[in-house]
């Protein structure tokens, strides 16, 4: 197959080609890396299977040849992100998709949307099945994310059922692991940069609040098998097993061994209480699961920000 991946520098984006490329499939990446990073692709380059576009895919967009498939995931995807850049948000969720759509209807290509949890917002259902319509403030800061990502969902069934485009909807809970960014603003690179680095870990609300932690490996796991034997309904993957934020800043704490001290600031507007995946769609439907447990991941993604940010190990 010959897929375009939107968003391919990013944390994501760049995982997934290299899954494509692994299993012999011939990948265009485009990215206008506003906050995705050359880094994440540069092992790519001179890669005979692998191009890439430096571009914006919510303006007009182009690609010459054949597309078996497009995999939209250009977007900013971290509250830092999307707080930074709330109108390129928007319309990467709005003007992006529209664009990506319309690229896989001229060329006949299966059309993945990366959506979120977020659509979710502050969930009144726990844990969340794909059934729930969510909790979303629009009007809010973080509606810009929950509700660009609300509105593709919308649009990628609008292409699906009146222009019969084979479309298929992740909903991505909590992901972690190699090549997220160190000041990207989410709680496990957060963490670790922050310990690391021997400052105060900073726990915002009262760290009772819950997510759900996926390695990257198994997202994207997940998302592979969605694109290839899934079906139009919106699916969840992501990690059932649910932590507080409190003990994933204890659990950084106890694997980096540094003595930092947790403190606690203000919790943000907006910001959910709970996330949680009910994945029995996902099991039934893909056979997937997570096999990844926390603690391992974490100490990997560890050894990561030591290498990026050159931390010699603690003895």
């Amino acid at each position: 197959m010959r897929v375009l991946i939107t968003g391919a520098a990013g944390f994501l984006g760049s995982h997934l080609a290299d899954r494509f490329l692994a299993e012999g499939h011939h990948v265009v990446g485009l990215d206008n890396v506003i906050t995705g990073s050359p880094d994440n692709i540069a092992h790519l380059s001179g890669h005979e299977r692998f191009e890439f576009l430096r571009h914006n895919i919510s303006t007009y967009t182009y690609v010459a040849g054949q597309l078996d498939g497009i995999l939209h995931f250009a977007s900013p995807a971290s509250p830092i992100d999307y707080l930074e850049h709330p109108i390129a948000t928007l319309k990467v969720g709005a003007l992006g998709t529209h664009n990506a759509l319309g690229l896989a209807l001229a060329k006949n290509a299966r059309f993945f949307l990366a959506s979120t949890s977020e659509v979710y917002g502050d969930p009144l259902v726990h844990p969340q099945p794909e059934s729930y319509w969510g909790n979303v403030n629009p009007i809010g800061p973080r509606g810009v994310y929950d509700e660009a990502k609300r509105f593709a969902e919308a649009m990628t069934m609008a292409y699906n059922r009146a222009h019969n485009v084979d479309t298929r909807i992740v909903r991505i809970f909590n992901t972690y692991g190699p090549r997220m960014r160190p000041h990207d603003g989410r709680v496990v690179s957060n963490f670790i940069v922050q310990a690391l680095a021997g400052e105060p870990i900073t726990i915002y609300g009262d760290g009772m609040q819950t997510r759900s932690f996926c390695y990257v490996d198994d997202e994207i796991e997940g998302i592979y098998r969605l694109f290839m034997r899934g079906d139009g309904e919106p699916t969840n993957i992501g990690n059932p097993n649910e932590f507080t934020v409190r003990q994933l800043a204890e659990l950084v704490v106890e694997l980096t061994g540094t003595r930092s001290e947790i403190v606690y600031k203000p919790l943000p507007q907006d910001d959910p209480k709970v996330r949680q995946p009910d994945i029995t769609r996902a099991r039934k439907l893909l056979g997937w699961e997570p096999k990844v447990e926390l603690r391992d991941g974490v100490s990997r993604t560890i050894d990561y920000f030591r290498s990026k940010l050159s931390v010699p190990a603690s003895k």
